[in-house]
């Protein structure tokens, strides 16, 4: 059983979004045999109106008024977090409802990623969701910090739309650079995606040492077991892979995290958004 790292942390926001990502959660602790931990956090401006109007009124009127609304933000206030524990608590009914019975709660006030990076230390996976179904790589307020999230935690990240699907294969998208051979050994020592078929794909124009390390993924990939369909892909490397994925209804995407490192931050950063935001299946992003 799990002693370090024991969590997986589906963090809930009450969107359209929450049923696939406690379903998603649930899938993944299932496999892992880890216990579930549901978030939630109570931002501030659910807790608070967004304006501050003090020194905006005459002073007549200023002290009654003040007070009548300092009243409604603790009325608000009361309402979010009541709200608050009521998600959860159908969150986790709903979880158990499927089978899944190490199923944890937790309500904290402040930042979602804030709140993620400080739980980091107890989480295998973290799971989060977006919206994109009727406009396209269109956020959540959960999902609009996606980046930011992934930028400042080093666990890897389940990201789900509004609905979700145990997959019953998955994609790599491989390079040959050292994040996709992180991700090569983070697919072989986790243990998530066992049994499952995977398609091993690159995109764009490749020489021989590229070539090399694509086959010796495939390879590598067979020696564990795994039953790989590797692919060349040519042409812009979302839609190259958006399209693949569609083709063959892959049911989860496995990319590595674009580098932290300035300079290469718009084109590995924007390479990555740009999957988030376009591809409707669940995506990791691998760290």
């Amino acid at each position: 059983m799990a002693t370090d790292k024991e969590h997986i942390i589906a963090s809930i926001d009450g969107s359209a979004g929450s049923l696939a990502v406690c379903e998603a959660g649930a899938w993944v602790a299932a496999r892992l045999e880890r216990s579930l931990l549901l978030l939630h956090t109570l931002e501030r401006r659910q807790q608070h109106g967004a304006d501050d109007w003090s020194g905006q009124i005459g002073l007549g009127a200023q002290s009654e008024l003040l007070e009548r609304m300092a009243q409604l933000d603790q009325e608000r206030g009361k309402l979010a977090l009541q709200y608050g524990k009521t998600l959860l608590a159908e969150a986790e009914q709903r979880v158990k409802d499927r089978g899944l019975q190490q199923v944890q709660t937790l309500l904290r006030h402040g930042d979602f990623v804030e709140a993620l990076a400080e739980l980091e230390a107890q989480a295998r996976l973290m799971v989060v969701g977006k919206v994109g179904t009727e406009h396209a790589g269109e956020f959540t307020a959960l999902g609009s910090h996606i980046e930011t999230l992934i930028r400042q935690v080093t666990t890897s990240v389940l990201i789900t739309g509004a609905h979700f699907t145990a997959p019953e294969s998955f994609m790599l998208a491989y390079d040959g650079r050292d994040t996709a051979e992180r991700s090569l050994e983070r697919i072989i020592q986790g243990g998530l995606l066992a049994g499952l078929p995977c398609h091993l794909v690159m995109v764009g124009k490749q020489d021989e040492k590229q070539l090399a390390k694509f086959e010796a993924a495939g390879q590598r990939l067979e020696q564990e077991g795994y039953a790989v369909s590797p692919c060349l892909l040519e042409g812009d490397i979302t839609d190259a892979l958006l399209n693949y994925q569609k083709q063959h209804q892959i049911g989860l995407l496995i990319m590595g995290a674009f580098s932290h490192s300035k300079v290469r931050h718009l084109f590995l950063g924007s390479n990555t958004i740009r999957m988030i935001q376009s591809c409707q299946a669940p995506l990791i992003v691998l760290r």
